[in-house]
């Protein structure tokens, strides 16, 4: 292929635009902020677990401390219909009876009521616990929104510089000769890189030194020859730079 020295040289030119979009959309990709994010999201889905069963803990013992109550207040209703019925007085027999179902109506509240005590003191516990996983999944969401905004303030800034290059490819490329460029684009899209400086008999493109052969053919090709590493493939775009 045949291209002038002066469109090979602008080669590199279209080359430095793609770097700069590929390295773009690499770091829109590979954003610490994305990292943060995932690990975050992980961190809540755990949280929130955590604030569930800290939830039902609490409901539990609500349940329990409702039920003994009940059932507190329903022996307090026997005690008073009882001890109504004693101060009312009656045989001898019916009272005795009635001060013995009340003696044992008051170990039964006795023991109701430590029960509850007991189980109030587990909620004030469990409540406690249950504060605490929610102030933690409250600051995980706060940082969660953090890094996204920082996310979104960098993809923004990203975008801004990916729009810019890109329309200052277009006529770069458009001003270039149309086999030239698919030539580039098929071994940059092979590749990643489609064209390189050749300096000082070393490929830009792999890096490789030339030598013998290899080398003479670069130095025999002409100006407009288009000069293919034989390693990478890649084009080898010659200047004064690269002291042939």
């Amino acid at each position: 292929m045949k291209a002038s020295p002066e469109a090979q040289r602008r080669l590199l030119d279209l080359q430095a635009v793609d770097t700069t979009l590929a390295q773009l959309a690499h770091r829109r990709k590979s954003l610490p902020e994305l990292a943060e994010i995932d690990a975050v999201a992980r961190e809540l889905s755990a949280l929130e677990d955590e604030r569930v069963r800290a939830q039902v803990a609490v409901d539990d013992l609500d349940r329990d401390i409702s039920r003994f109550e009940k059932d507190i207040e329903q022996v307090r209703l026997r005690k008073d219909r009882d001890q109504k019925r004693l101060d009312a007085g009656g045989a001898l027999r019916e009272i005795e009876g009635l001060q013995h179902e009340l003696a044992t109506l008051n170990r039964r509240q006795s023991e109701l009521e430590d029960s509850e005590l007991e189980l109030m003191e587990q909620k004030e516990s469990a409540e406690a616990a249950l504060a605490e996983v929610r102030s933690r999944l409250s600051g995980a969401v706060e940082r969660r929104d953090a890094a996204e905004r920082r996310r979104d303030e960098a993809l923004a800034d990203i975008t801004k510089e990916q729009e810019f290059k890109t329309s200052s490819r277009g006529p770069l490329s458009a001003d270039l000769p149309s086999d030239l460029v698919a030539l580039y684009d098929k071994i940059r899209l092979d590749s990643g890189l489609g064209a390189a400086l050749f300096q000082s008999g070393r490929c830009g493109g792999c890096r490789i030194e030339l030598y013998g052969a290899d080398l003479a053919r670069v130095k025999a090709a002409a100006p407009d020859d288009v000069v293919r590493c034989e390693e990478c493939r890649r084009i080898m775009v010659r200047t004064r730079e690269s002291g042939l």
